[in-house]
């Protein structure tokens, strides 16, 4: 997972298991398997967004009107 765009690849993939499975067509083992590798894709899509949001960093300006650099935090997008 650590190539260019392997969170879109992840994403696009876990999308077309969906869809796939969505259909109902599938024989049980196949479902399972589908299944299965949706759930690692997803978490896969997790891990990645859970690294990049430890890297976000979000500038405020402090009381004396100076840049301050503070970590990401569900909060800093609130204002």
């Amino acid at each position: 997972m650590s190539e260019k765009g392997s969170f879109e690849n992840s994403l696009k993939r876990l999308e077309e298991i969906v869809n796939k499975m969505e259909q109902g067509d599938l024989p049980l083992e196949e479902a399972l398997a589908c299944f299965e590798e949706g759930v690692k894709a997803a978490a896969g899509c997790q891990k990645l967004l859970r690294e990049a949001e430890l890297k976000i960093e979000s500038l405020r300006l402090d009381n004396g009107g100076e840049l301050v650099k503070e970590p990401f935090t569900d909060s800093s997008v609130d204002g």
